[in-house]
């Protein structure tokens, strides 16, 4: 070997870097988040037990199980308008959240989108209005919005319309130390005793209270003011209501629509999935398979429906009510 392919390898030898390249991406941060947060739980769990032990905390948890009475009045079990509009409503949901997320993705990326709806605006040629041209994600989103909105004011009207209304609104006080109780007892994993058929644990009653009617009202209001084409008439609220509060009250309600959605299957699933899934699937309160059998099938439609509500067919879609153009 001559003089200068020595040096070569000698250097070659040098530069080379003995220790392995370490992972650079966006998840790394998880590989400590999550093991640090399961000690955090742990700890939290352990520390709720032990309170759950000293006698005022038991002499608490006695005196508020954790279920705020109903009156005598209230109905048992769910109606199969219920459970229609139940399932409408999640799937709605979906792909709300879906479209959504896509958005926030696209514009937080910088990419520039392909693909655009044009509201067929023939008839308005004479007032000079130009016509409204959105995203083809935007069009689906503002679209799902809408049919979920529509089978929500469905559900507020059926709810007051007979007496399951009284199921998910607060009529009494002590809802409040019950709901406090229940959620020390979910906290210490001795869950509270549940009986949906019957009524709510006062957490849950709270949290059902919260979702229909706060947050869906607020996800309504801060959609509107974000939407394409009134976001610009309504300038006079920018100071107001500016769109930056807007978009991040939005983005809020989205984070807990899936956190309560993710709790909420959760509990259904971990705390006896056959008899949950019964109330609202199979209309029953038993502990057979009729109920799962339904949620199966539920789940089945909706992945159908994610399938074939997808470019191009969705451009298809979107052509009934407009003109789909691509840059």
């Amino acid at each position: 070997m001559s003089v200068g392919q020595r040096c070569d390898t000698v250097n070659a030898m040098t530069t080379q870097d003995p220790t392995p390249a370490r992972p650079t991406g966006r998840w790394r941060p998880l590989a400590w988040i999550i093991p640090a947060s399961i000690v955090v739980a742990a700890l939290i769990v352990l520390l709720v037990r032990w309170l759950l032990t000293l006698p005022m905390f038991a002499d608490f948890v006695h005196s508020y199980p954790g279920t705020s009475e109903l009156p005598s009045w209230a109905p048992v079990g769910f109606p199969l308008w219920l459970a229609i509009l139940h399932f409408l409503s999640a799937t709605f949901l979906l792909f709300v959240v879906l479209s959504g997320w896509s958005i926030r993705r696209t514009r937080k990326s910088g990419h520039r989108p392909r693909e655009f709806w044009i509201r067929d605006n023939d008839h308005l040629v004479k007032t000079k209005n130009p016509p409204i041209r959105v995203t083809l994600t935007s069009w689906w989103h503002l679209t799902v919005d809408a049919l979920w909105v529509l089978n929500g004011l469905v559900y507020v009207v059926l709810l007051f319309s007979t007496e399951q209304w009284v199921r998910i609104v607060p009529t009494r006080w002590d809802i409040i130390p019950n709901a406090i109780s229940a959620g020390l007892q979910y906290v210490s994993l001795n869950w509270p005793y549940e009986d949906g058929w019957m009524n709510y644990n006062a957490l849950q009653l709270i949290t059902y209270f919260i979702t229909v009617f706060i947050a869906a009202p607020l996800a309504v209001l801060t959609g509107i003011r974000l939407a394409p084409g009134l976001a610009v008439r309504w300038r006079p609220l920018d100071k107001a209501f500016p769109l930056g509060v807007a978009r991040i009250m939005h983005f809020s309600v989205m984070i807990w629509f899936v956190a309560f959605t993710i709790v909420h299957v959760g509990l259904v699933l971990i705390t006896a999935p056959l008899r949950n899934l019964n109330h609202m699937y199979g209309l029953r309160d038993d502990t057979s398979w009729v109920g799962f059998g339904v949620f199966v099938v539920s789940l089945i439609v909706v992945a159908v429906a994610w399938i074939l509500l997808r470019p191009p067919r969705l451009d298809a879609v979107a052509e009934l009510t407009g003109s789909v153009k691509r840059r």
